[in-house]
């Protein structure tokens, strides 16, 4: 398909007809939009030929990286198997009977139950109303409000975005719905004050959810939503004193715990799920993207038995779901995927060797003139762009930076994605030595380039 045009061909019809995801398509259509031609392993390449090194796995997602020929046939066979069949009217199938079974193995011990859906955002969704419909079922129904946090990122649909703690997503949600309660992040770098280490830190971000649940009301309070790492918010990583703390307090008020896995899912951090990583103990799980390496789109809840236990003991039904819930195609592209992680030994890998590799290459940029810090767990790695690094300083029009170092890494062949003025990646659980050395050497050229771009900004 893709010889049949050229590459300014395809920008063109692309403007004339196709809407991207958080995009200004005013610039957009000035520049057009670059296309991405082909995958393989850890690489990309666009029309015009370009080799790209895939720093951020697609989009979180990709951790087997791409093409790989065993995740293609396992959706193929069952395409002329069983191609679609729903869950819906007291029916199931092979794929998603093997699949639940499989993620109950994975998960944390008290999650045994999966609500399948496509997307993170659907998930999201899902959780939001398993956790209204629980305590409504425990007769507590006052119990509505969800605890998130700013610059938290639980998907774009409407419910989910305003569980989400992002403002600008909220400005375009006319209005935000209600129900939903922001607190401080556990970002020690842009959030501490002078002098404080990032176990005070910690226990004061974690005790800002305390002081929430204090100041609406325990009794209306139904559960907590975090992400073990905020990925889309700029790869923020908690102290470790923040989790703990979190789950003391979680414990203390009953209320529930979701944990939004969607990035950090399926082996980034060394674990399957970072929850293991952190010693939660989640009531919910969400979950996509990396559950097939987004060969095809799958994601899920994975439901605490004391919410299972309360939804079986009422006879009536949970007025939810959705046409692709546990897409036969879908579950076993991710059996396989699951599949080759374990033979591959992916998930101990990233413990043992690509995420101190990814800390070990980042950290030799900590020195740069516009590097305020960096900072990684597993494969979840960032570098602040600030214009004093004294003071923490940022530039001017926050994000700016960001996008001039961000077109350098691509102009560079590497894509690495910013968040404001902050550089991130999450590369393919397959990396090797290679790619962290090409990554390296790119990092250096992106960031001397923005350097050279933005030298007269920088504090004397």
């Amino acid at each position: 398909m893709t010889n049949q045009y050229q590459s300014a061909q395809l920008q063109e019809l692309d403007a004339l007809h196709h809407l991207h995801p958080f995009t200004d398509h005013q610039s957009l259509r000035s520049g057009g939009a670059r296309v991405i031609v082909r995958g393989d392993g850890p690489y990309l390449w666009d029309s015009e030929g370009t080799r790209i090194l895939d720093g951020m796995s697609g989009l979180w997602t990709a951790n087997l990286g791409h093409s790989r020929k065993e995740l293609a046939e396992a959706g193929y066979r069952q395409m002329l198997e069983l191609p679609f069949s729903n869950t819906f009217f007291r029916t199931t199938h092979p794929p998603v009977v093997l699949l639940s079974r499989k993620l109950a193995e994975l998960a944390p011990d008290n999650l045994n139950q999966v609500f399948y859906g496509s997307s993170g955002s659907e998930s999201n969704d899902t959780a939001i109303r398993l956790i209204r419909h629980y305590w409504a079922l425990k007769g507590e129904p006052k119990r509505r409000i969800i605890i998130s946090r700013k610059n938290a990122y639980h998907g774009s649909t409407i419910a989910a975005g305003s569980m989400g703690g992002m403002a600008h997503m909220h400005a375009h949600s006319y209005p935000v719905y209600e129900g939903f309660r922001h607190i401080m992040d556990p970002y020690w770098y842009g959030e501490s004050r002078e002098g404080e280490s990032p176990e005070a830190f910690g226990i004061r971000a974690a005790r800002a959810l305390e002081d929430e649940i204090l100041a609406v009301g325990p009794e209306n309070v139904a559960a907590f939503a975090g992400e073990p790492v905020q990925g889309a918010g700029g790869v923020k990583i908690a102290p470790e004193s923040y989790w703990p703390e979190v789950q003391r307090i979680v414990d203390k008020y009953g209320i529930l715990l979701l944990a939004d896995e969607v990035i950090t899912g399926f082996g980034r951090l060394g674990t399957w799920f970072a929850s293991q990583y952190y010693g939660i103990r989640p009531n919910l799980i969400t979950f996509a993207k990396a559950a097939t390496s987004g060969y095809i789109p799958l994601s899920g809840v994975i439901v605490d038995d004391k919410i299972v236990d309360v939804l079986m003991a009422h006879a009536d039904d949970f007025n939810h779901g959705y046409t692709f819930s546990g897409h036969p195609v879908a579950c076993a592209v991710a059996l396989k995927n699951l599949e080759i992680i374990e033979q591959e030994k992916l998930v101990p890998r990233v413990k043992e060797f690509t995420g101190p590799a990814l800390a070990k290459m980042l950290a030799k940029f900590k020195d740069h003139p516009l590097v305020g810090e960096v900072r990684s767990v597993g494969l979840l790695g960032a570098i602040e762009l600030v214009a004093d690094k004294r003071t923490r300083r940022r530039f001017a029009d926050l994000g700016r930076v960001g996008l001039i170092c961000r077109d350098h890494f691509f102009g560079e062949g590497f894509i690495m994605r910013a968040v404001f003025d902050t550089m991130v990646t999450a590369p393919p659980l397959i990396w090797t030595q290679d790619q962290f050395d090409e990554a390296e050497e790119v990092i250096a050229r992106a960031l001397d380039l923005t350097l050279n771009d933005v030298a007269g900004e920088l504090a004397a």
